[in-house]
């Protein structure tokens, strides 16, 4: 008798070994249609593996996460298998499943063109409509090597001859087609019904630069069709939100081969730059920050004691002088420490809160640069808090909810927390690990937020917790983090008098509130679609005459707007109104004050604001209160 145990506790018995399909039909025809695997004490199986002793079983279904995942993979074994079916002479190597979709790396004799795309996807959904069973089989290593070399696919036998000698491969079949995997698969090519292909790439064999160029093939599958319609309106959408495209078109930036991941900003972008800095700076003088500001570039030998020269190195940028080995520096962390070390400390002085706008430097490879938002010089709202053991609790919590009123004030308001715990590279012991990431659970706790925990993704020095914003067109970006470090102070040599008049080490809390400026001021760039608030906008008001006749009150008026600390643009020139005030909107201007004979005689203007709204004639006085109300309301 075998004991199937389900999700909600309940229980149902079998006489014998039973498959996980056929457990789904003792408990519904619509759940049996609806399986895609299981989940047997915890590990996902296809449908058709056998549970021959008690056990813990989930049904998967396209409602699951997991479910979608292997319909993505799936997907990526039907973009092989119709490959294939059309171009015979094509090799396959790995397909694996990425976030919203899936990708296949092929090596052949020609570039895929946008023509074989659509034939490649018109093949995967004739395929998918045969139905065809997938099954999973089990082979030999050696055998499974001399299978593939025999087909001509030497990419996929080089990957299978790495594998252990004595380790059983997995292979899965539908039809014609046989692939290597781990699995789990939908039971049927049936169930694949809502795919589009996307794009072709080109990529490394092994993603080694040294190794011969593939053509990637990405695709993007889901269970349901409204799901895929949302996804492709919401790539649109950041299409139109590009930060590279706007930052151009608005005159913000650019960026150009000789600085490669370095950015070049202009008047315009300098202004929401120095705007986030100035609103970021008075965050830290309102909570107990004291300003600071460290050097550049510190001797190797710092980096050494800090563990990063052994972690880190080959993403810092070094170099040598006088026989000494030097770093520009990734992060501002040992800097601060090096400051507070200069002075003695009592546990009166804890919590001590540092920060700084920092410009860090990091060797990021070419492929991943973009835009500004990925970059190799970058500046962080950098801060570092000294601190008892006791209060982390109190520092994490108040720093939650400050954290979540800066989004706020930036728009963004649909905020989720993740805590990334101990990587398998780290330094310390097991047991500060479990003291450091256990304080951070309950500071979130305390905090009255939820959290999704990251298992092997928190630095090497200390767990973290990460803010993701959620912005306008639905997608996460991560932004804020707050980590606890034991080790850093104590290998720098930070230490406070306490109570008993004992030197003790500090606890030092790394965090930063919108990260790197740079690829902040990206997503404010794609979350407004270049429409920033009125408090962001580089300009704020534009004030365009009619004729020359009106060029001297144009010029009065922007002086009584400047005195108000607003940031104004005239437009004097010998163009139509209507031009004007077109090419104006374009450059997401909040207020566009227009000034004819009437508007001069009448010490007025005509108010048009984004959006292509109309706000009628108004006093300049009105006008000056009304826009200083929109632009104070985040100060």
């Amino acid at each position: 008798m075998i004991t199937i145990t389900l999700p909600d506790g309940s229980q149902r018995a079998f006489d014998s070994a039973v498959t996980v399909a056929q457990v789904a039909s003792s408990i519904g025809a619509g759940l049996a249609k609806a399986a895609l695997a299981g989940k047997v004490n915890g590990e996902l199986v296809d449908t058709s593996y056998l549970i021959s002793a008690d056990a813990h079983l989930a049904i998967i279904t396209d409602k699951d996460a997991e479910g979608v995942d292997i319909i993505r993979h799936s997907t990526a074994h039907l973009l092989a298998y119709a490959v294939k079916s059309l171009y015979p002479d094509a090799q396959v190597t790995i397909g694996p499943v990425i976030e919203n979709g899936f990708y296949y790396d092929f090596a052949y004799k020609r570039p895929f063109t946008p023509d074989d795309l659509i034939a490649i996807e018109n093949k995967m959904s004739e395929l998918a409509k045969k139905d065809e069973v997938v099954t999973r089989e089990e082979w030999s290593r050696d055998d499974a090597v001399k299978f593939f070399t025999e087909q001509g696919e030497a990419y996929k036998a080089e990957l299978i001859a790495a594998i252990p000698a004595d380790q059983k491969i997995s292979l899965y079949r539908e039809g014609e087609f046989i692939d290597l995997c781990r699995g789990p698969h939908v039971p049927s090519t049936g169930k694949l019904k809502v795919f589009k292909l996307m794009k072709v790439a080109g990529a490394y064999w092994r993603g080694d630069s040294n190794n011969e160029m593939l053509q990637r093939i990405y695709g993007t599958a889901w269970a349901k069709k409204e799901d895929q319609a949302a996804y492709l309106h919401m790539l649109e959408e950041a299409e139109k939100r590009d930060h590279r495209k706007l930052g151009k078109s608005m005159d913000l930036f650019h960026m150009q081969d000789e600085a490669p991941g370095l950015v070049f900003w202009h008047p315009k972008g300098w202004t929401i730059w120095q705007e986030v800095e100035q609103y970021m700076r008075r965050v830290y003088r309102n909570n107990g920050y004291q300003e600071v500001k460290a050097p550049q570039i510190l001797d190797s030998t710092l980096w050494e004691k800090t563990g990063h020269w052994g972690n880190y190195k080959d993403n810092m940028f070094t170099t040598e002088s006088e026989n000494r080995n030097y770093a520009l520096k990734p992060m501002n962390c040992p800097g601060h420490i090096q400051i507070y070390n200069h002075g003695l400390h009592s546990y009166r002085d804890l919590p001590l809160r540092y920060g700084e706008f920092g410009q860090c430097h990091r060797n990021e490879t070419s492929g991943s640069l973009h835009g500004i938002m990925r970059v190799r010089g970058f500046t962080q709202d950098d801060g570092h808090i000294f601190c008892t053991e006791d209060q982390i609790q109190s520092e994490v919590a108040a720093f939650n909810a400050l954290t979540r009123k800066v989004y706020d004030d930036f728009g963004f308001t649909d905020v989720s927390l993740k805590l990334a715990l101990r990587p398998e590279n780290r330094i310390g012991s097991d047991e500060t690990w479990d003291k450091a990431e256990n304080a951070m659970r309950e500071a979130i706790r305390s905090s009255g937020a939820t959290w999704e925990e990251l298992p092997g993704e928190g630095a090497f020095y200390g767990p973290k917790i990460e803010y993701h914003l959620k912005d306008s067109i639905g997608r996460s970006w991560q932004c804020g983090t707050m980590q606890v470090d034991y080790f850093m102070p104590q290998r720098l040599g930070a230490t406070y008098i306490d109570e008993n008049d004992a030197r003790q080490t500090p606890v030092m809390l790394h965090r930063a509130i919108v990260g790197s400026l740079e690829r902040f001021i990206g997503i404010l760039i794609e979350n407004h679609a270049g429409a920033l608030p009125t408090w962001l906008a580089p300009v704020q008001v534009v004030i365009a005459n009619i004729s020359q006749a009106q060029a001297e009150y144009v010029a009065q008026v922007a002086q009584e707007l400047e005195k108000q600390g607003l940031r104004v643009q005239l437009d004097l020139r010998n163009e139509k109104i209507t031009y004007k005030i077109r090419e104006h909107s374009l450059q997401k201007v909040p207020y566009i004050l227009v000034v004819g004979d009437k508007e001069r005689d009448a010490h007025s203007v005509a108010v048009r604001a984004r959006g292509n709204q109309d706000l009628g004639v108004m006093s300049v006085a009105a006008f000056i209160e009304h826009i200083l109300v929109d632009v104070n309301c985040k100060k």
